[in-house]
């Protein structure tokens, strides 16, 4: 959870009044935080919990607005279902079709029959595993990645996505780069899409690399095993081997 929540929770009153529905809920909780846009509130079947949509998590209250839970897990003992994650993955769902991918670089992969995209830091050490460690080992996929350069952890690697992006070939240049170290020899210069790619992430609340998305729409985040990726890609309708 971010400072922000932390410092919000620790120090608000809340209102005893019971809200009628979710527009209602809404409503209250914007007021008291106006500077937070809820995205959505769903009552769950759960002791009078709501589920709150918002800064990209997952939240609870009751319909007096009376508490938060915030960094909790909804999990239904019997099944060992977990709720809260399933809905994350429901509401941070991705429209893969509308992704630009012309503005990534393209690595095909055997028949490349499967595609997957992968917003990726060329200096984030978490990025060099999942490529160096997991994706090396999977095959037949087409990789999108979208150079995504956090500049305030890593300064140049926004320089080193602008050398990839201009380089002769690109999927070239960023396997040299993200397996072996090695930038192109002649950085020539040329338009990128780096900031069209950070708008994009803004868009999708995109704040850490690497961010995989798969043909579905679903979304992890981190360098996951090799088993997980295959998995999420056999999961995903159209995206079979």
């Amino acid at each position: 959870m971010s400072k922000k929540w932390i410092a919000m929770l620790a120090a608000s009153l809340f209102a005893t009044h019971a809200w009628a529905d979710e527009a209602g809920l809404k409503k209250a909780i914007e007021a008291t935080y106006p500077k937070v846009k809820v995205d959505s509130v769903v009552k769950t079947p759960y002791a009078g919990l709501y589920e709150v949509f918002l800064d990209g998590q997952i939240i609870y209250t009751d319909d007096k607005f009376s508490f938060l839970i915030a960094e909790g897990r909804l999990v239904e003992p019997k099944s060992k279902r977990d709720i809260t994650g399933e809905r994350m993955d429901e509401l941070t769902r991705v429209d893969f079709a509308s992704l630009p991918l012309d503005q990534a670089v393209k690595v095909v992969k055997g028949n490349g029959s499967r595609k997957l995209v992968v917003f990726s830091d060329p200096d984030c050490p978490y990025c060099k595993r999942l490529e160096q460690k997991e994706l090396s080992n999977i095959n037949d996929v087409t990789i999108y990645t979208f150079l995504f350069p956090l500049e305030q952890l890593h300064p140049d690697a926004a320089n080193k996505s602008r050398a990839i992006w201009c380089a002769p070939d690109r999927a070239k240049a960023w396997n040299d780069w993200i397996l072996n170290g090695q930038l192109p020899k002649a950085q020539g210069t040329c338009d990128t899409p780096i900031e069209k790619v950070a708008e994009l992430g803004r868009k999708l609340n995109v704040t850490s690399t690497p961010t995989l998305i798969f043909a579905d729409g679903k979304r992890m985040l981190g360098a996951y095993p090799a088993k997980d990726i295959e998995k999420a890609m056999a999961a995903a309708p159209g995206s079979k081997k």
